[in-house]
């Protein structure tokens, strides 16, 4: 057994996804500055949406939910040096946060100082960018609250 390092190599696989209706609106919501997230039909708030149930497999209902932008922080683990396809390129964590109104996380970044500002339970806001476009890097980063 050597006692050299194994370089670590990063992998990407970049594809194309053709967006359904579910999608579509939430993505147009975040190029409008907007938080959309959809009923299942137990009533179970999801944001992100999906275009189903994740427990039972029934299809979402129709119903939709506008969110704020405001939220806590679930879990974390933070980041000291950035990927250059990372959303921050400075320290950041990638962060779980339970949007208001929501039953389910949305994963993305969120900007802090330093680690030691971090923390589960957290409250958080998003940081909307100027120039929207309908993607999730719509929002820049959320930060404390």
């Amino acid at each position: 057994m050597s006692d050299t390092p194994v370089p670590i190599d990063t992998v990407e696989m970049p594809y194309v996804r053709t967006l359904g209706p579910v999608i579509s609106r939430f993505f147009t919501g975040l190029r409008d500055g907007e938080i959309w997230a959809n009923k299942t039909r137990t009533g179970k708030v999801q944001c992100p949406p999906f275009e189903y149930d994740p427990y039972t497999g029934e299809s979402a209902s129709d119903d939709w939910v506008q969110l704020d932008g405001t939220g806590t922080v679930s879990s974390w683990a933070w980041v000291e040096e950035p990927l250059r396809n990372h959303l921050l390129q400075e320290p950041f964590a990638w962060c779980l946060i339970r949007l208001d109104g929501a039953d389910t996380d949305l994963v993305h970044a969120v900007r802090v100082a330093d680690k030691g500002q971090m923390a589960t339970g957290m409250r958080v806001e998003a940081r909307w960018r100027d120039e929207r476009i309908g993607h999730l890097r719509d929002i820049e980063c959320f930060e404390p609250a």
